[in-house]
């Protein structure tokens, strides 16, 4: 086995970190874009279920008391249109977040070729070197090969030579240009992640900034409800007003009839009142007539005694 020389040996340690980094922006920006876009369908699928929820909230919301209902139908329109932002998130997502991440398989499927090609020029250029160190090490005792390399030498002098001087200058300019092109394509990188991750933020921000807005004024909406007016219409819904009216006429003759009856309670007691003073009058007279007639009757007893004596 031939000595590589310490360029060589340099080339293919520079060749395998290449294939490293590659390697590991293709294993982790694919895995970054599936999970991007399984957070943006995680997303468009909250929106749908919010639709839905827009759509009850406004169906119950009929069936309401008149400043429930409004409150609600308002709750409806700003939670509806909280998932016209999120539909708008849902679409930038994807054009500035998950394209860019996909063209990646393209952007690492060239940086493999100029790799492999750069790998190529380098197989060529130890190939070369390989030939030519065995025909230096050619066994002396066999005499016609021992002429067949000298007649080559004789005829050629630096094929051999010049051929691994041409395989050379292929892998250096080939390397050189790998060099080049794996800068950029570092540098690259960096700004696309830079880009991306700050396009996701500034997309999120976004949508949460204007649905905070508007969240505060569902929240405004559902709070400002008046309960108390409400809950008139509703026992107004209890007690229909004809209802009321045939109430109302119970309770006023049930007033009446007592009030009458305290009335004639109230004149019962006076004519008693005024009857006991002439009962009692009455018997007073009723005595007097009995005293006047004992005493009349006795005068008559003495007249009668005086006359006997007489």
């Amino acid at each position: 086995m031939m000595n590589r020389t310490p360029d060589a040996r340099a080339r293919d340690s520079q060749t395998r970190q290449i294939h490293e980094n590659i390697t590991n922006v293709e294993k982790h920006f694919g895995e970054m874009c599936q999970l991007f876009a399984a957070y943006v369908r995680k997303t468009a699928r909250l929106r749908d279920k919010a639709d839905l929820l827009v759509k009850e909230i406004s169906l119950y919301a009929d069936t309401e008391t008149p400043n429930l209902k409004r409150g609600m139908k308002q709750f409806a329109d700003q939670l509806a249109k909280v998932q016209d932002y999120r539909q708008a998130e849902v679409e930038r997502l994807e054009a500035k977040v998950i394209e860019p991440l996909k063209s990646y398989g393209a952007v690492v499927k060239r940086k493999r070729e100029d790799l492999k090609t750069t790998q190529s020029a380098r197989d060529r250029e130890a190939k070369q070197m390989a030939q030519l160190e065995r025909t230096r090490q050619r066994n002396p005792s066999d005499r016609q090969i021992i002429c067949s390399v000298s007649v080559l030498y004789i005829l050629f002098p630096h094929k051999a030579e010049s051929e691994l001087q041409r395989a050379t200058m292929d892998a250096t300019r080939t390397t050189r240009q790998l060099e080049e092109t794996i800068d950029e394509f570092e540098k690259q990188k960096i700004q696309d992640i830079k880009k991306v991750f700050g396009e996701f933020v500034t997309v999120e921000m976004s949508f949460h900034a204007k649905a905070l807005e508007v969240y505060t004024m569902a929240y405004q909406s559902i709070q400002s409800v008046d309960e108390e007016e409400d809950l008139e219409v509703f026992r107004s819904l209890l007690h229909p007003p004809d209802y009321q009216s045939r109430l109302e006429i119970v309770q006023a003759n049930s007033k009446t009839s007592l009030d009458r009856t305290g009335s004639s309670l109230s004149k019962s007691g006076t004519l008693q009142q005024q009857r006991a003073p002439s009962r009692q009058r009455r018997r007073d007279d009723e005595e007097d007539d009995d005293d006047d007639e004992e005493d009349d009757e006795d005068e008559d007893e003495e007249e009668d005694v005086t006359d006997d004596e007489n």
